[in-house]
């Protein structure tokens, strides 16, 4: 995969989460905050995973120590939107490095006891963040609303990278 495909999917991925986010505002947020079945609890915990774990993952990758963040202190539609926002920029700026030189780095990180490639890493922040829209599509479906659309062709992405 090159460098402009990751850059590519971290955008559809951003785009994606913000059109959810955006979709969220149609409910309370008792329902957003509502223990569901499957996944990892709510729609608004679901989001505030993605990032959360989006950013600890970078941040390893760059060498940096994680910045913990608390869901109680994100526990609405808005400030878990401010936190993907803010954590975006960041991101944003690490992907404008040269990736080339980086995707065989090998990245150790406290919360897991194996390493990996930094290829391997945006791999599987790529495909987390898709496989947990795929479980906020199936609460949407079981809330009778329609769910964001997901399809990567169509979509338009920023031909300059910034963010």
């Amino acid at each position: 995969m090159g460098v402009i495909t990751f850059i590519n999917f971290f955008e559809y991925n951003w785009q994606v989460r913000d059109e959810w986010f955006d979709w969220c505002n149609q409910l309370s947020n008792e329902e957003l905050i509502k223990d569901r079945t499957g996944g990892v609890g709510s729609i608004l915990f679901t989001l505030f995973h993605i990032i959360d774990v989006e950013y600890s993952w970078i941040r390893g990758i760059q060498g940096k120590e994680d910045v913990v963040v608390e869901f109680a202190d994100y526990d609405t539609s808005e400030k878990v939107k401010s936190l993907s926002v803010r954590f975006r920029s960041e991101i944003a700026e690490f992907l404008k490095t040269n990736l080339i030189e980086l995707k065989e780095k090998v990245v150790g990180v406290p919360w897991d006891e194996d390493k990996y490639t930094v290829e391997e890493i945006l791999h599987h922040l790529i495909a987390h963040e898709i496989h947990h829209i795929g479980q906020l599509s199936v609460w949407s479906r079981e809330l009778e609303l329609t769910p964001v659309h997901a399809n990567f062709i169509g979509r338009k992405f920023k031909s300059s990278h910034s963010y």
